[in-house]
């Protein structure tokens, strides 16, 4: 029987089961397309390392002795439609058979539901063998259950597949070293330059250009430093390992003006688009560890482990098991759009300015940069959802909309009211100045609530505990916040409210 093979972009698993033997008689189809394109403004280095890793992978499966056929974005018979390739593959092979992996998007997963509907010949679905999990095995998880707290299902990961476990003990007698995870960064050790590999990619983003694809963001086409091969990915691995590692917890949620990556490993795309799963980055990470105890804390490990083995595959079955509603919520009710500097990184806010301008230039910026300066800034100024979502998946080079929307969505914006966070992620200056040095050369002054040079998150933290209070009426963990606000002396409230919204209806001056 001659089977026809559909593998997308973010399903670029050479060790999947489908791999490990060639035949004739399959073909493995790989398309870039502006139905992938275009349904989002993407940053060019985003659509640069898709398309270089979907070559690369295209390129290693043909050497394996596999049939492929590969559709670039300037082909003259490229339709840009996955339902029209489909359907020229299936004509012009012979095909019998089509197969796909399952889509980790509600979209792809809707629309490849319907054109097998559609087709006249056999169909079916495999798994894309890169979780822990089952898609809906979160959802089965938290079955009957009112909280659906992360941390009950970290542990229970832990223990389900035995990591950092000793029996039934978890590894340094606790499950989770988060306190241990929060200094600010000072520059007491040096941080290692990030892993790059200076690809030269002028020639994608000249068919880029050709195809009249509508971008975003910064580029050096000489010099592009993001993975793009299974190999590569693997080397950034290592280098994490032995360069990174030893930091990473201590400092994983610190920002420094000077330091764009700290000890952040930059896997997500590797892992996001599958050219490595998180079994193997886990089980490289610990077996490290463990070879070199006298050097690395279990603080260092656990704060990595629980982002992949607890946070990654929980977003992810939450995204199964809310969607579709979850992209219409938007319990806050917030409506105002995105300022322009969102995409220009033009801001006198020092904290926003390094976070956007990083965003612009490398596509990535680590977990606190985007939820507790960008993501902050969004839910104080009250930004629409949908604004906030497209632009997080737009920029970052790692966001596919299954990690990206409960991320952005229900942990960054509260817009789900509380499935993910049990209390919306705002804070004033303050922590910002905390975690990092932005502060010390802003524009702004981080202690003033009033006046020309105050700290616009100053005035937007109290003015939104104001404007959405009766949202969180009823919500134990808001309850001292709230209690101060009543505290404010009326007439003061009254200056930061109108200090607010002048700074909500016109951002782009701040």
């Amino acid at each position: 029987m001659k089977k026809l093979r559909l593998i997308l972009g973010d399903q670029l698993n050479s060790k999947h089961s489908w791999l490990q033997e060639s035949d004739d008689n399959t073909i493995y189809v790989l398309a870039e397309m502006r139905q992938e394109t275009d349904y989002v403004k993407h940053h060019i280095q985003k659509v640069v390392a898709f398309f270089m890793s979907m070559r690369n992978f295209y390129t290693a499966i043909k050497e394996n002795g596999h049939q492929a056929v590969y559709f670039q974005i300037t082909d003259v018979e490229n339709p840009q439609d996955l339902e029209k390739i489909i359907a020229i593959c299936i004509e012009k092979y012979n095909i019998q058979k089509f197969e796909y992996l399952l889509p980790d998007e509600y979209r792809l997963d809707q629309q490849l539901k319907t054109i097998c509907s559609n087709l006249k010949i056999e169909s079916e679905a495999f798994d894309s063998e890169h979780f822990y999990t089952t898609r809906h095995e979160v959802s089965d998880f938290f079955e009957g259950k009112k909280l659906l707290l992360m941390e009950n299902f970290y542990r229970s990961m832990r223990k389900k597949h035995h990591v950092l476990m000793d029996g039934s003990t978890p590894l340094g007698n606790q499950w989770n070293f988060d306190a241990d995870n929060r200094k600010k960064y000072k520059g007491e050790v040096p941080v290692p330059e990030e892993k790059n590999f200076h690809t030269n990619v002028s020639e994608i983003v000249a068919q880029i250009k050709e195809a009249g694809i509508v971008t975003f963001g910064n580029i050096n086409p000489d010099n592009f430093s993001w993975p793009t091969s299974r190999e590569q990915s693997l080397e950034v691995l290592d280098y994490f390992c032995k360069n990174l590692l030893k930091h990473f917890g201590d400092y994983e949620d610190a920002m420094h003006t000077d330091e764009k990556f700290l000890f952040h490993s930059r896997l997500s795309f590797a892992m996001n688009s599958k050219m490595l799963s998180p079994k193997e980055v886990i089980e490289t990470v610990i077996s490290f560890y463990h070879a070199n105890e006298t050097d690395i804390t279990i603080s260092q490990v656990e704060g990595f482990v629980r982002q992949i083995l607890g946070w990654r595959e929980y977003i992810r079955g939450i995204y199964w098991k809310e969607m579709p509603n979850y992209a219409q919520m938007n319990v806050l009710e917030n409506t105002n759009k995105l300022p322009d500097f969102f995409w220009t990184g033009k801001t006198k806010m020092n904290c926003m300015s390094h976070a956007i301008n990083q965003s612009l230039d490398e596509a990535y910026t680590h977990h606190i940069q985007r939820l507790m300066v960008i993501g902050n800034f969004a839910l104080l100024t009250q930004i629409h959802p949908d604004e906030v979502d497209a632009w997080y998946l737009g920029v970052y080079i790692d966001a596919i909309e299954w990690v990206e929307m409960p991320n952005t969505r229900g942990m960054s914006q509260y817009a789900d009211g509380g499935i993910i966070a049990t209390k919306p992620y705002v804070s004033s200056g303050s922590y910002i100045n905390k975690m990092s040095n932005n502060c010390a050369k802003c524009h702004y002054n981080v202690k003033e609530k009033f006046g020309d040079k105050a700290c616009p998150f100053n005035t937007l933290y109290w003015n939104f505990l104001d404007e959405k209070k009766e949202y969180f009426k009823g919500n134990q963990r808001m309850g001292m916040m709230l209690n101060l606000l009543k505290k404010i002396n009326p007439e003061e409230l009254y200056k930061i409210k109108v200090k607010a919204n002048e700074i909500i209806d016109s951002m782009d001056s701040y």
